[in-house]
């Protein structure tokens, strides 16, 4: 008699473990999915920089159309981003940088100085879903440099927009 209660007491303990290790394990199934979103979207991030920079080479100075194309829009497709959550065009930074890689204040009025195109991404939140440890973390900086090209001047006349 004295066996059979122990067997009821030992199905009990079963259920208990099996919701620990479950739990623990479903948590850590969501950390490496987590962790991998994270990754995509890093590069997704500095892919932005790259399409912004690229775009940015050839386009009229300051134009809006350059942070809508980095963030994975069309020109005049809006101001959050379709990929990330939470990506939009504020979050990215261009900059017009002389011969010494100097930012240029006014690069409209010092347009001849302009040599290099910096697109970065600045103070982007990526919030990771991990059950029971939901926190949010900065993005490093990501940044990409490239030489001017035309900056919306082709040889047939000045453009307005990209």
């Amino acid at each position: 008699m004295k066996r059979h209660s122990t067997r009821r007491r030992q199905s009990g303990l079963t259920t208990v473990e099996f919701a620990i290790i479950g739990s623990l394990a479903m948590i850590l199934v969501f950390g490496v999915i987590e962790m991998a979103r994270a990754i995509f979207v890093l590069n997704a991030l500095t892919e932005a920089t790259r399409r912004g920079a690229r775009i940015a080479i050839v386009c009229p100075v300051n134009d809006p159309a350059i942070a809508e194309v980095a963030i994975f829009n069309s020109s005049g497709g809006g101001s959050t981003s379709p990929i990330i959550h939470g990506f939009d065009t504020s979050d990215i930074k261009l900059s017009y940088l002389d011969l010494g890689g100097v930012v240029i204040e006014d690069p409209v009025t010092d347009f001849g100085n302009i040599r290099y195109i910096e697109v970065s991404v600045v103070n982007f939140q990526h919030e990771l879903l991990i059950p029971f440890a939901n926190f949010t973390f900065t993005m490093p900086e990501l940044a990409t440099t490239l030489p001017r090209e035309s900056l919306g001047v082709p040889r047939s006349g000045v453009i307005t927009s990209c």
